[in-house]
């Protein structure tokens, strides 16, 4: 193609118009010239206007005359401007179109391709014959359906080409585009309007394959059908638009495909023509060196033909849709200029062409940006076209690295993938800056983003070089991963997100191999360093354990880090296979490298907690398979050593943890492994029994214990409790001296962190107790005494809980009665009936006085001012802590174990601790419409009394201007959003919350000193404005009837500042209807009514009854 001139292409700068793309209006001469170059460097592509120069015409011969001429207007300029309608017939006029038709042909292109009834290759075969019938009906046909495929039913006829431009036809058919919808081809849903789709793209493309060698030349039908989709492109209407633009662009793919075989036949023709030309003279045929001359010429012609087209569809075409203001048509022109960059390279990939990407990957829309990124992602991906990326990759690197943070994850997906494509090519252009954007990205909670930025890590950091990895200090060589483990663990260091070493992981596992190489691992921290190799420090040791133990549980279930995965995610055959044979590789290998490892860390409280869990992940049956049962041995007594010696509860939890996978019942190790755990938990037995006698003499003495004495009972204690979480130790019978100690906490007798294991130990004593019911029943043994015993424990334990919440100094043990008794509340519940009769004696509900002291607790220790704690880990430690207390008290709600109204506390701190309970209080929301949409709305409406009551507690009278005045009404903004769009399905909770909410607004009348005078609630129906719109309309009017039966608005000082709230509510009930004045009342508040005539009247609307008085009480 021709080369622009000498001005200078601007690429780092999108065009102004592009921050606000618009459909502007073509100009559409002659169709014509579209392969005239110009001196200017195509910022802004010139208006086709000037005839083309045709091959016939450069030879002198006379053209055939066409059948349609170009308008010298675009449709849409010439075309008057319209109001109101952007396309389709204008209202009340008729349909008096010659030829139009309201049927659907049958015959025509569009039925048979939208049908599907023969192939596109048969369908376009038949085409090309009937063209070289009759051109003219043929043309029409094909037009016919571009104006078909954009929805438009009106129809194209002989007379009309004869007599019209296209753009009076475009106008004419714009005029028939008889559809109120908004829906075409195109854009409808179903599969087969997405068939119909793919067989449009198809079938352009099919046409031009099938029309290459012949009739694309003939200076007639490509002359038509391109005039026809540039003016269609140009429309107002959005369905030609974008039909128009799709068949244009594929139309321009297709054409590139016919240039490469052009372009693949010149050059062979070139070198058969040298080959011969160079030949002795006497071997030479001059009539084949003419023959390919002659080809070589017509070939060079249709290459310049077909470029001209080229060149006059990007101009026409293309330079204005790419910025139109639909973002489909937006996408459609980035996809299509990325293939013929792909393609036909040699024409396309310019700068002058790469610059309307560079300025689109700046757009609105993610789908736009995304096929910007996916347009430039082969180009990247090829060896041979990285020189002629340089410039943009310079000018527009720095946008495509920011955009792999972008919002649309699938835009940051591609994004990070083309980086790494630039960085296998252009390696020197990325800094070290813009690597580091991408390395955060592994810490990403988006699992493909993560994944796409492990595998720009891979490429970095981890590429396989002719380095020895050394030996250890015994001779043994280091395997070939060994160096990319240390760059791990220290890039792991460096990123200073120690807590999230999973999702590191997770980034990483399924891209390199090395996250499953356990022996270089297990090697780094066993064997001792060769001469020439640095030692691990404890920091590198640390980080290594944790992303080892990592990968151990990732590889063995096959499951992403909480807050990563898909919430619903099904397993596939292939991925539970895998686990399952990286789980058996995995236990052959750390049955026998864990007793070593845990024996050599064993002082490390940090690192053992980790190493511990990883038999969690083991298959247990290779201990028997496998013949290892010197290594189980082994590590049975390393659990016991470590549950003697270690205090640390991290280590104690995963040790009873571990222990009670290691003892799963049906396994061939179970029998070894419960002796184990009874000698385990008799030891821990034992020593809090020598531990707590001990304590006792001393109190007994009145002596003073000292360090060592409280030490050896709080850390027993916690054995037990930790151990109890586990393990049932009913058999050894510790309920009436840990319970001995609970009932005598505030008497201070042990210290307050025994007082809480005890307090934990005898919740797990319960716990216990029942499942113990549950499996003797099974067996068939009696049970009744030993309900009444757990009973009698239970009610005892409850009461003890309560007083500890009211009375104890200690918060630490408040809060573990209070986690305590709401666990109890929930599996001593109804739900026991369900279980078995037996067991009916055992459910426990709370009464009023319990679930008052469960509220006051979570209004003390929940819902109060954050603290500023020096760090950061703290202040979320402290707030988890919160948050788990308050989901204890709504799981209460949620079960319908307390009554919905138990939430009106709760639900009342919705908007002002949104930010750190909002998940929990929605959800419990949510779940106490399920069980009683009514209750739910009273207990909203209670919620909102209770805290316009607050604010008439603190200043007497309310002030609506008030700052916590609008704070009440955007809660009351937030809970009628809750109700969602379904007003029939919410109709009967949102009237009684109306009439709630105005025998509230109306109470407190008799206490007044002015009787003419608003009631002092009288504020609070502004609040109740905020769920007028979730009334229906006849519903308005019954709470309409039921508000004037309560207050009247005639008297004079009602339309005073005082009475503003209920002109404001009235109003809003009224709203659109007429409003009938109310009749004038002595009162302007109503009082009971003693008529019998009018009681009956009034209970005709609705009735207070349907109200719980108490909610109110």
């Amino acid at each position: 193609m021709h080369r622009r001139g000498g001005k200078r292409i601007r690429m780092d700068e999108p065009p102004p118009e592009y921050e606000s793309p618009m459909t502007p209006a073509v100009d559409q001469d002659n169709y014509g010239n579209y392969g005239h170059s110009t001196d200017g460097m195509f910022e802004s592509p010139p208006t086709p206007g000037l005839r083309r120069i045709t091959r016939s015409k450069a030879r002198g011969l006379a053209a055939p005359p066409p059948v349609v001429t170009a308008s010298s207007h675009s449709p849409t300029s010439s075309a008057p401007p319209t109001r109101g309608r952007g396309r389709g017939r204008p209202p009340g006029r008729k349909s008096h179109l010659e030829g139009v038709s309201s049927g659907e042909d049958e015959t025509s292109l569009y039925h048979i391709i939208r049908t599907s009834k023969a192939s596109l290759t048969n369908i376009v075969d038949d085409w090309i014959e009937s063209y070289k019938i009759n051109r003219e009906s043929a043309l029409i046909s094909l037009m016919q359906f571009f104006i078909n495929a954009s929805g438009c039913k009106g129809r194209i006829t002989q007379q009309m080409t004869a007599t019209m431009e296209h753009a009076a036809i475009i106008r004419k058919m714009t005029e028939e585009f008889d559809e109120e919808s908004g829906e075409y081809p195109l854009i409808m849903a179903g599969q087969s309007w997405k068939k119909f789709r793919s067989n449009f793209c198809d079938f352009v493309q099919t046409l031009v394959k099938q029309c290459q060698y012949s009739i694309i030349y003939d200076q007639y039908l490509m002359d038509n059908v391109i005039s026809l989709l540039t003016g269609l492109s140009d429309s107002q209407v959005r369905a030609f638009r974008h039909t128009a633009t799709l068949g244009a662009m594929k139309l321009m793919t297709a054409l590139v495909d016919v240039a490469l075989t052009v372009s693949v036949n010149l050059d062979n023709t070139q070198r058969q023509y040298e080959a011969e030309r160079q030949k002795t003279r006497e071997k030479r045929a001059s009539d084949r060196l003419e023959s390919l001359l002659q080809k070589r010429q017509e070939l060079e012609e249709n290459m310049d033909e077909i470029k001209n087209m080229l060149t006059y569809m990007f101009k026409s075409v293309f330079v204005h849709r790419y910025r139109d203001t639909l973002p489909e048509i937006r996408a459609i022109a980035m996809t299509e200029i990325g293939v013929w960059m792909h393609k036909f390279h040699a024409n396309f990939l310019d700068d002058s062409y790469l610059k309307y990407i560079g300025w689109t990957l700046h757009d609105k829309v993610g789908e736009v940006r995304l096929r910007c990124l996916q347009a430039l992602q082969p180009l990247y991906a090829s060896e041979e076209l990285k020189g002629k990326l340089e410039l943009f990759t310079n000018k527009f690197k720095d946008r495509i690295v920011a955009m792999t943070l972008d919002k649309e994850y699938d835009v940051a997906v591609q994004a990070v993938r083309l980086v790494i494509s630039i960085l296998k090519h252009h390696h020197e252009i990325l800094t070290d800056k813009d690597c580091e954007h991408v390395y955060e990205l592994v810490y990403s909670s988006h699992r493909a983003v993560a994944q796409a930025a492990g595998e720009f890590l891979n490429e970095r950091l981890f590429q396989p070089a002719d380095i020895d990895p050394g030996k250890t200090k015994r001779g043994k060589r280091r395997l070939a991963n060994t160096p990319f483990i240390r760059d791990l663990v220290q890039f792991f260091i460096e990123s200073e997100l120690h807590e999230h070493a999973a999702y590191l992981v997770d980034s990483l596992i399924e891209s390199n191999s090395m996250m499953k190489d356990w022996e270089c691992m297990t090697d780094l921290l066993l064997e001792e360093p060769g001469p020439m190799e640095e030692p691990l420090d404890n920091r590198q040791e640390t980080s290594l354990i944790e992303i080892m133990v990592c990968c151990v549980k990732q590889a063995a279930t096959g499951e992403a880090p909480v807050g990563r995965g898909p919430t619903r995610k099904i397993t596939s055959l292939r991925e539970m296979k895998q686990a399952g044979e990286d789980k058996q590789k995995l236990t052959e290998h750390f049955i026998i490298t864990l007793p070593p490892l845990l024996d050599k860390y064993s002082a490390d409280p940090e690192k053992l907690a980790n190493l511990l869990s990883i038999p969690q992940y083991f298959d247990l049956d290779l201990y028997t398979s496998g013949r290892q049962e010197g290594s189980l041995q082994a590590l049975l007594t390393k659990l016991k050593h470590i549950a003697q010696v270690h205090h640390e509860p991290e280590v104690l939890e995963t040790c009873a943890k571990t222990l009670e996978i290691l003892c799963t019942e049906g396994h061939s190790i179970y029998t070894r492994c419960d002796v184990s755990r009874s000698t385990i938990i008799d030891m821990i037995v034992a020593s809090y029994k020598e531990a707590i006698d001990d304590w006792r003499n001393l109190m007994l003495g009145e002596e003073t214990p000292n360090a060592d004495e409280i030490f050896n009972v709080v850390s027993s204690l916690k054995k037990v409790a930790l151990f109890y979480a586990c393990h049932n130790l009913n058999q050894w019978n510790l309920w009436n001296s840990l319970f001995q100690d609970v009932q005598q906490e505030l008497e201070n007798v042990l210290p307050q962190e025994a007082l809480k294991y005890c307090l934990s130990s005898c919740f797990y004593w319960l716990l216990w107790g029942l499942k113990g019911l549950e499996v003797i029943h099974e067996g068939g043994g009696l049970i009744t005494q030993s309900v009444t015993e757990l009973r009698e424990q239970l009610d005892e334990f409850i009461e003890a809980a309560q007083d500890i919440i009211r009375s104890s100094p200690n918060q630490t043990l408040r809060e573990e009665a209070y986690v305590c008794l709401c666990d109890l509340l929930v599996v001593f519940s109804e739900q026991l009936r369900s279980t078995g009769a037996y067991l009916s004696t055992l459910v426990c509900e709370p009464d009023r006085n319990l679930q008052l002291l469960l509220n006051e607790f979570v209004q003390t220790y929940v819902f109060v001012p954050e603290q500023d704690a020096e760090h950061d880990e703290h202040r979320i430690e402290e707030l988890h802590k919160r948050r788990n207390f308050l989901a204890a008290y709504c799981k209460l709600i949620v079960y319908n174990i307390m009554p919905t109204k138990a939430g009106a506390d709760v639900f009342k701190h919705y908007v002002k601790y949104y930010n750190e309970y909002g998940d929990i209080i929605k959800s419990t929301l949510s779940k106490a419409r399920e069980i009683n949409k009514v209750n739910c709305a009273l207990t909203m409406c209670l919620s909102l009394n209770m805290m316009f009551q607050s604010l008439s507690a603190n200043g007497g009278q309310v002030t609506r201007q008030h700052e916590d005045f609008f704070s009440l009404k955007e809660l009351a903004k937030r809970f009628a959003l809750s109700f969602g769009l379904d007003a029939v399905k919410n109709r009967e909770a949102i009237t009684a919350l109306h009439r709630a909410g105005i025998l509230f607004a109306v109470s407190g009348a008799e206490t007044s000193e002015d009787p003419t005078g608003p009631p002092p609630n009288l504020p609070f129906l502004e609040i109740l404005t905020e769920f007028t719109n979730k009334l229906l309309k006849q519903d308005k009017r019954v709470v309409l009837s039921f508000l004037d039966r309560r207050i009247a608005t005639g008297m004079p000082s009602s339309r005073g500042e005082d009475w503003q709230p209920l002109l404001l509510y009235r109003n809003s009930l009224v709203h659109g209807e007429t409003d009938v004045v109310p009749t004038t009342s002595k009162r302007a508040y109503g009082r009971k009514r003693k008529d019998p005539e009018e009681e009956q009247d009034r209970d005709d609307e609705g009735s207070d009854h349907e109200f719980p008085g108490c909610l109110y009480g």
